[in-house]
């Protein structure tokens, strides 16, 4: 246990906006960050249980730290963190599809949101076996590859249709505006 708790005391130590944050509060109030941490923990993991506006909660969590560090990984130079961030998204917007369908039975649990919000923690979390890495590699890349081709002709017959019939109403706009006109120039 001594070895996870130091782990996570040089996390909290380590330089960056969580660490600069904890360390304000330390010098503000006294209380080591370790404390300050765990409290704050299990402050958000009660709230998320019992809580009033959970889903609210859970939602912010789960989108305003990835879209800030998302915006920093557009800007910097590197590759890594684009592709590590855009899986991410990826693997958000796929669990957002599937939770609009469950969320209806899935929400009545105490401890969904608390859940949920932990799937969204463990899909960002800066290690290698994080959520998004894991279930892009193991679930969504194979069933992209082995469907992309059907898609990719589905959407260009969509397209093709949608661009016919757009052609179809301009013309008929046009000709309707046209006879509109030479309509209003006999009677005048």
């Amino acid at each position: 246990m001594g070895s996870v708790q130091q782990r996570l005391q040089r996390f909290l130590d380590r330089p960056g906006p969580l660490g600069d944050l904890l360390g304000r509060l330390e010098a503000r109030t006294g209380v080591q960050r370790l404390y300050l941490a765990s409290g704050s923990v299990a402050f958000i993991g009660l709230y998320l249980m019992f809580g009033y506006g959970a889903s609210l909660l859970c939602n912010l969590i789960g989108f305003i730290y990835p879209a800030y560090i998302s915006i920093k990984a557009i800007e910097s130079s590197s590759k890594e963190d684009d592709t590590m961030w855009l899986t991410y998204w990826v693997v958000y917007g796929v669990f957002c599809i599937a939770e609009s369908f469950s969320d209806l039975f899935l929400y009545w649990f105490p401890c969904y949101y608390a859940g949920k919000c932990l799937f969204l923690v463990w899909c960002m979390a800066p290690v290698p076996w994080n959520g998004s890495q894991v279930l892009y590699h193991s679930i969504i890349r194979p069933c992209f590859l082995k469907h992309h081709e059907a898609v990719d002709n589905m959407m260009s017959d969509i397209s093709t249709k949608a661009l016919d019939a757009a052609s179809i109403v301009t013309q008929e706009g046009s000709r309707a505006s046209l006879n509109l006109a030479e309509k209003l120039e006999k009677i005048n």
